[in-house]
């Protein structure tokens, strides 16, 4: 049976890294500690005071000052992987940790499931191959060396920097070491741990290359790892579910996000918010408990980019320089069909291709996937549509040989329609108001990503009302730019009024529009 001996780096709140401590090993695990040398004495005090008479509790025999970006964040992980081979010999699984990580599965949960799998857990991406570096340095992390800390000595770290440029003092990194880079929140075998430690005693050449790189923490162990580890054992991630802002910081837990947690596909979580005593404590029983029927649906990511994302209003295709003086065309009409169930919309665009010469376009602007013409690549991704979105209506115009075209749109494209509202053509709306019941929700939701087969009826229960007060957001902020020439039918509306709707819309005979709005299973689900 795995016993995994965590590797806690902290530096305040000695009392919550006691009640951490303490929950840990009551699961018959281990705890090696690194307490920061800056940190307020009394403070380490406290924690020797409260944690000594623990026996599967050790501390680094040295502690030094710990640095963001510094080479001194390795240093003391290092001094507390020591503290906890020597005093753990039975020790299987060395996992690295903070004082705001927390186990989101029970310690059999999480001991069976290193059972099961013998490998290494550590992000192991190349260093200069893969996006893992989203900003800042990349290159200049290793080929220059770095004395100062950046956030503490912002002058000197970057005069040092500017120096080494201009005299081209750059250096090679060790010929037989391909860098990688990943968290530093890893899980590692300790036949792994030791042949870590092993190299790193034998090898002072690559100890003197990371102790002047920038940010060594997620290059020296992801590096070293893959240098000693067949690929074969290496599981590329980490097992702590974390999460960054678009700003990015890391994204912080509080006591309402105890579900969630459960359900992740970890083992850990961080940052757990230091207000958030409750669910520090309800993990902490749950890590000491027998529980092993986690349902994992994973689905914390999509969650927080759907609830966070919703974006500023009009930030999104906002209009470029280039297409500033641009028209589809003064006598050209295009008529926007708005509705958030596609499959509505998509019944009525082959209806009216059937029954008129319109020309109709599906979510060309919204669904990869929507048919449309060779038109010299500028049709190939979503991404170039919206790019060049007037330059692709003119195209589509002149290929269908048609002054006026149908297209459809979600209704969150709201400011796609304010910018073709804006051009000289004649621009109309016609909005699609249907009903969304629960059972509708709960599969859009998983259509999107939102959620899962395996999601408890707890998480959709809160995740629903959000979701269809996105829908009647979306709705209400199309009613309120005021479009011209708009018009509605409504899945609770008869034929008569919705026909008249849709005779205004395309300009067609009554008896069209009423073939139209009588559209089998128009709105069915």
């Amino acid at each position: 049976m795995a016993q995994v001996a965590f590797i806690l780096l902290c530096h305040k709140d000695p009392d919550a890294i006691v009640q951490q401590a303490t929950q840990l090993t009551a699961a018959g695990d281990y705890v090696a500690i690194h307490f920061d040398a800056s940190a307020d004495a009394s403070d380490y005090r406290t924690l020797q005071s409260a944690l000594s008479p623990n026996p599967n509790v050790v501390f680094s025999k040295r502690r030094v000052k710990c640095g963001w970006g510094e080479w001194s964040l390795v240093q003391a992980t290092l001094h507390a992987v020591e503290a906890a081979l020597h005093g753990f010999p039975r020790a299987t699984h060395f996992y690295m940790i903070s004082g705001d990580c927390a186990p989101i599965k029970s310690a059999g949960f999480a001991h069976r499931f290193l059972d099961d799998n013998d490998v290494d857990y550590i992000e192991n991406h190349d260093f200069f191959d893969s996006n893992w570096i989203k900003t800042g340095f990349r290159k200049e992390r290793l080929v220059y060396r770095h004395f100062f800390n950046e956030r503490t000595q912002k002058r000197r770290f970057y005069t040092s920097l500017a120096l080494q440029q201009r005299f081209g003092l750059t250096r090679q990194v060790p010929d037989d070491l391909q860098i990688m880079i990943g968290s530093q929140w890893w899980c590692l075998r300790r036949r792994t741990i030791e042949a870590v430690m092993e190299f790193a005693y034998a090898r002072r050449d690559v100890m003197r290359f990371f102790r002047t790189t920038w940010i060594p923490d997620e290059t020296f162990f992801q590096t070293l790892v893959h240098h000693l580890v067949p690929s074969r054992e290496i599981e590329n991630r980490t097992l702590t579910f974390l999460m960054f802002s678009d700003y990015g910081m890391p994204v912080n837990f509080y006591n309402d996000h105890y579900e969630l947690l459960m359900g992740q596909n970890a083992l850990f979580a961080r940052k757990i918010s230091a207000e958030a005593t409750e669910l520090r404590s309800r993990l902490g029983e749950l890590y000491a408990s027998d529980r092993m029927d986690f349902v994992i649906s994973d689905e914390g990511r999509n969650l927080f980019d759907f609830l966070t994302g919703r974006g500023r209003i009009g930030r999104r295709f906002a209009q470029r320089f280039w297409e500033s003086e641009t028209s589809l065309g003064r006598s050209r009409e295009l008529m926007i069909i708005a509705c958030k169930k596609w499959h509505v919309a998509k019944r009525l665009v082959a209806a009216i291709s059937h029954h008129t010469n319109i020309p109709a376009v599906e979510y060309l602007f919204n669904e990869n996937e929507t048919p449309l013409p060779d038109l010299g690549g500028i049709e190939s991704s979503l991404e170039k549509r919206g790019r060049h979105r007037r330059a692709l209506m003119r195209m589509l115009f002149e290929h269908y040989e048609s002054d006026r075209m149908v297209i459809c749109l979600d209704t969150s494209s709201i400011d796609l329609m304010a910018d073709l509202f804006s051009d000289r053509a004649t621009v109309r709306l016609l909005e699609i108001e249907c009903s969304f019941d629960d059972d509708y929700l709960v599969g859009h939701a998983m259509r999107v990503g939102l959620a899962g087969p395996q999601t408890s009826p707890a998480t959709l229960a809160r995740l629903l009302p959000t979701i269809r007060h996105d829908m009647i957001y979306e709705r209400d902020m199309i009613r309120d730019a005021k479009f011209a020439n708009t018009t509605r039918i409504r899945e609770t509306a008869g034929t008569d009024e919705n026909a008249a709707a849709l005779a205004q819309f395309l300009s067609v005979s009554p008896e069209v529009a009423q073939t139209l709005a009588q559209t089998p299973y128009l709105f069915v689900d």
